[in-house]
């Protein structure tokens, strides 16, 4: 987006996209540019962030904390790119220790680490497959070891994978989208439970395309639908031990999973669907 400025004399028959005017007579104006990212795709799921170019907008220079997490303990899936290290940032920025849990993307994660430290944060690192339950049972251990307590678990991990037709997505496919996306919230969100007291907070990432529908991504839109559910349900069940059950659902964002299909037809078209028609970023 970019502001310039202009001397305004249509006596009000057309603003030409006018947003201010002052006393002078001199109007502020905004003009749309269009961006377009170089061709570029990456072969694993997820991809890494580091080799993606641009790298994505984790962080917001300008905001500034108010402490809204002071001393605040929080296991964030998926934490070291993406929607996650975005979150995972400005928790820290509002005083909290964050937990991050993630695959295999260590050079990430490292990178967030060190961007959480230099902010003057804590950040524990913990890696592994989110559909095992030994590492959920890992990462709840050694939260309450190092840090004695849980207060936010955001669930925000997961995988996506473009086919045509039903027909193209296989069994396996299909089983580890779901575990991958929905068994491992289920698994984490049942361990931190236990360690959780009135006033936590559980946050749980679905997608826009469980309202809208998005017919290349039959399995993940239905494991993303089982999400809507499954916090609803949870919000319900837990409003009477006062602990807060939420879920966010984002648009297209340019992260990993992006990563693994830009440069795609797919992946082109997708992003074309989705809200405004745009791609945000993650801050």
């Amino acid at each position: 987006m970019n502001y310039q400025y202009y001397t305004s004399n249509n006596n009000g028959k057309d603003d030409y996209g006018l947003k201010y005017i002052d006393e002078q007579g001199y109007g502020l104006i905004c003009k749309d540019y269009k961006l377009e990212f170089p061709p570029q795709h990456q072969d694993t799921q997820p991809g890494m962030e580091y080799l993606m170019t641009p790298r994505p907008i984790f962080n917001n220079p300008y905001y500034r904390g108010s402490g809204k997490l002071m001393n605040k303990v929080a296991i964030i899936t998926g934490g070291d790119s993406g929607i996650g290290r975005a979150v995972a940032v400005g928790f820290v920025k509002e005083g909290a220790t964050v937990v991050i849990a993630y695959y295999n993307e260590h050079k990430d994660a490292e990178e967030t680490k060190e961007f959480i430290e230099r902010m003057g944060g804590t950040c524990l690192l913990i890696s592994g497959d989110i559909k095992d339950t030994n590492l959920c049972d890992k990462i709840i251990d050694e939260t309450m070891k190092k840090f004695g307590k849980i207060d936010i678990l955001v669930n925000n991990a997961g995988v996506q994978y473009q086919q045509k037709s039903l027909l193209d997505i296989t069994d396996e496919q299909f089983d580890l989208t779901m575990k991958t996306n929905i068994y491992s919230m289920f698994y984490l969100t049942k361990r931190a439970l236990k360690h959780m007291i009135p006033g936590a907070s559980i946050i749980n990432v679905t997608s826009i395309t469980t309202f809208k529908g998005e017919p290349e991504l039959i399995d993940y839109v239905t494991s993303k639908g089982a999400i809507v559910g499954f916090t609803r349900a949870l919000a319900t069940n837990l409003a009477k031990k006062n602990i807060r059950v939420n879920a966010v659902s984002p648009r297209s964002i340019l992260d990993t999973t992006s990563a693994s299909m830009l440069g795609s037809r797919k992946n082109t078209d997708t992003r074309l669907r989705c809200t405004n028609g745009k791609s945000g970023a993650s801050i």
